[in-house]
């Protein structure tokens, strides 16, 4: 017998892929490839686009801000035509009597949300998460406050105070305002 022979059962052994010998590139054998090159860890690429349902937060803000023009100019002209009320003694009392400081305590109030809102639909695109929180904010009293005066004006406000709220809380409001800043 030769040791050519590959029946020989004293001949050396049969060469195997693998251990030791470097062959072709064969999956699951010799040492794990070495994962691709990443960034560092925890470290996360840069986005350069606003996600849709925070873009999305962002255009409801501006509309409220257009309903709260609308709630001013109402309020406004109420407490004028209150005011001219009260000096008519044609009048019933009842229309005499109602206050014309509280239309325009509420004309303040919705100039203020007005401002509120244009504030922060316009830092959307630099603000951190201390901006996300307020908005947050925002949102949820946006809800509450709308949930009294029942009306046609509370439901749009209350609907769009839930949505702001769930869309800047939600996983992609918070990778857009967390994100690293170049």
């Amino acid at each position: 017998m030769s040791f050519g022979d590959p029946n020989n059962p004293y001949g050396p052994p049969p060469q195997q892929q693998g251990y030791g010998q470097p062959q072709g590139q064969q999956p699951g054998y010799g040492y794990p490839q070495a994962p691709p090159v990443q960034q560092p860890y925890g470290a996360v690429a840069p986005m350069t686009a606003m996600p849709g349902n925070v873009s999305a937060a962002r255009v409801m803000l501006w509309v409220i801000v257009g309903l709260q023009v609308i709630g001013v100019v109402i309020f406004a002209i109420a407490g004028v035509a209150m005011k001219k009320a009260s000096d008519n003694s044609n009048l019933p009392s009842t229309l005499r009597d109602y206050p014309a400081g509280v239309m325009w305590a509420f004309a303040a109030l919705a100039l203020a949300w007005l401002v509120w809102a244009a504030v922060l639909a316009s830092k959307f695109t630099t603000g951190g998460n201390g901006l996300r929180v307020t908005t947050l904010v925002f949102g949820i009293i946006t809800a509450v406050l709308a949930l009294y005066p029942f009306t046609i004006a509370g439901i749009i406000h209350l609907v769009l105070g839930i949505l702001i709220a769930c869309f800047v809380g939600g996983s992609n409001g918070k990778a857009w305002f967390n994100r690293p800043r170049y």
